[in-house]
């Protein structure tokens, strides 16, 4: 009986393995093994849209982790998004070298337009992949690091709190647009040219990179889904539903929720990593605040604190976000708010939810 009862608690998670697994086939064969001219090819466009869903499902994970199991309803992560995208970015910008429209093999492009003489000191070591790569995870997780401890700490909490880390992303949206910064202004960084020393455009790297994406999701969500499962877990979720309660009882909540943080700033990190050399840019609009209040509107859709519906709502807004700003782009905005509104009223634990209401009606 007790594994009857452990097999319906995983039962979303393995029909998210499935699902992932069955997708990192078919993708590639679709792609590479099906010719161009048959009704089944899928195009490398569709591989790399498909690829940008499974970053954004990531993020949705990392947003889920802190929302849906400790409460804290951040509207700052594509900050961290965006610094673990901008981290991968100045290396791919390294890799241009001579190969620019001004020929020069130290500046990049945008540093020569503006006159710069030498490289920013902090540009430095981006040339090699092991220090971007490390960076990719020390910058968010940093930034979340000191952010937290002195929020936590100062016990900001609710509604107080996602608005601070809003004011966080927006005030690195500013930063950013800056050109003194040294991160391309409003432009950003793009015209990558290859990776590790593959070019880009290949569509055998395109097929790798949503490997690795593919790769990285199932870590993510096997990661967090083992700290839900786990003692810490069951502290996080305590804290959640009765905080004053769990730190009366001797537990240090702020370390706790300051862990988590830290944990899920850097899996965003990644997540935004991975998705700039698949799109080929990345600029300061995603910082934007509205892209962080995205992110928990997918969590929302899906259904908070069950990470397998935090990527299925992830991907099923960011389709119909595709698809209306193709169609009918006027409507997009109208569509996301009223997809908020019904969800809210109807489906309050999300599609989730709803997917486990049909199931106990069959059973």
């Amino acid at each position: 009986m007790e594994r009857l009862l452990a097999w319906r608690r995983e039962r979303g998670a393995f029909g998210f393995y499935a699902v992932l697994l069955a997708t990192a086939i078919l993708v590639p064969l679709l792609n590479l093994a099906v010719p161009e001219g048959s009704a089944l090819h899928m195009s490398t466009y569709t591989v790399t849209l498909v690829g940008k869903y499974m970053c954004y499902a990531l993020l949705a994970v990392a947003v889920d982790l802190v929302w849906g199991y400790c409460g804290i309803l951040s509207l700052g992560h594509a900050a961290f998004f965006a610094l673990g995208g901008y981290a991968m970015g100045m290396y791919l910008m390294r890799q241009i070298g001579s190969r620019g429209v001004y020929g020069n093999a130290e500046l990049p492009d945008f540093m020569v337009f503006l006159n710069w003489s030498e490289l920013p000191w902090y540009w430095h070591g981006f040339d090699m992949f092991w220090f971007a790569a490390l960076m990719v995870l020390l910058a968010p997780g940093l930034l979340a690091y000191v952010f937290g401890w002195l929020a936590f700490r100062s016990r900001v909490t609710g509604v107080y709190l996602s608005i601070i880390t809003q004011a966080l992303t927006y005030a690195l949206l500013l930063a950013f647009f800056r050109n003194e910064m040294g991160f391309g202004g409003n432009n950003g960084l793009t015209d990558f040219k290859e990776l590790l020393g593959f070019d880009l455009k290949a569509p055998g790297v395109r097929i790798a990179l949503f490997l690795v994406t593919a790769a990285a999701l199932a870590l993510g969500f096997w990661a967090c889904r083992a700290i839900t499962r786990s003692r810490l877990g069951r502290v996080v979720q305590a804290v959640r539903d009765a905080e004053s309660r769990t730190r009366f009882i001797g537990y240090r909540v702020e370390s706790y929720k300051l862990w988590l943080f830290v944990f899920s700033a850097m899996l965003a990190g990644v997540a935004g990593a991975l998705y700039v050399p698949q799109v080929g840019i990345i600029n300061p609009g995603e910082f934007s605040p509205i892209n962080s209040i995205e992110v928990v509107i997918w969590v929302a859709v899906g259904g908070r604190g069950t990470l397998y519906g935090a990527v299925l709502g992830a991907v099923v807004v960011n389709y119909a976000k595709t698809w209306f700003t193709t169609a009918m782009p006027d409507v997009w905005l109208y569509a996301l708010g009223a997809l908020f509104v019904v969800v809210t009223l109807f489906l309050p634990q999300g599609l989730a939810g709803l997917i486990g209401k049909l199931r106990g009606s069959r059973a």
